[in-house]
C-alpha cells in the first residue's frame, strides 16, 4: 500500500530539510523517536542507522537516495525488535516500510514549506504509521 501525506508550515525551506539532513535532529521533531544512531552526521546516499522508538521499538534504516538541492530522501527502514526475530522471513518484512520525503516551498504568502511523504509497505503498518507521520511533519515544518 502506498499512502501520500503532505503537510505546509512556517518553517523556510532550508529549516526543514536541515531538520531532515541531521540525524541528530530527528528526535526534536519526531516525537515517535527516542534516539537516532548514523554512519553520517549529515544524511548522503547510503547513510545507515538505527532509530529507537519508545517503548523498545528498533528500526534499521538505510538511505536509497539522498539529494540536497532537490530537498528530497528516500530511506527504507525495517524493524529489528527481539519479537520480530523468530518470524518467518514473510512476517519478518510485514513490518518494512519505504518512505520518500521532500521539502519545498509552500504557496505561503509568508514563504513557508510545504514537507512530502509517501509511505510504502503493509497496508497495517502504512495505516498505523501515517498519523504519528503527520504530526511528525507538522512540528518539522513549524517554527520554534
Amino acid at each position: 500500500m502506498r499512502r501520500e501525506l503532505a503537510v505546509t508550515g512556517a518553517a523556510p525551506p532550508p529549516l526543514a530539510w536541515e531538520r531532515y539532513a541531521d540525524p541528530s535532529l530527528w528526535p526534536t521533531w519526531s516525537p515517535q523517536i527516542a534516539s537516532v544512531t548514523a554512519s553520517t552526521t549529515r544524511l548522503t546516499t547510503g547513510t545507515t542507522g538505527v532509530v529507537r522508538g519508545h517503548g523498545g521499538l528498533r528500526l534499521d534504516f538505510t538511505a536509497e537516495d539522498v539529494d540536497d538541492d532537490a530537498r528530497r530522501w528516500t530511506w527504507r527502514v525495517t524493524p529489528t525488535h527481539a519479537l520480530f526475530a523468530h518470524l518467518p522471513g514473510a512476517l519478518r518484512r510485514f513490518g518494512r516500510l519505504r518512505l520518500e520525503h521532500g521539502v519545498s516551498l509552500s504557496g505561503r504568502v509568508d514563504g513557508g514549506s510545504t514537507t512530502t511523504l509517501a509511505i510504502e509497505g503493509s497496508a497495517p503498518v502504512v495505516l498505523a504509521y501515517a498519523p504519528a507521520a503527520a504530526l511528525a511533519l507538522r512540528r518539522l515544518v513549524a517554527l520554534p
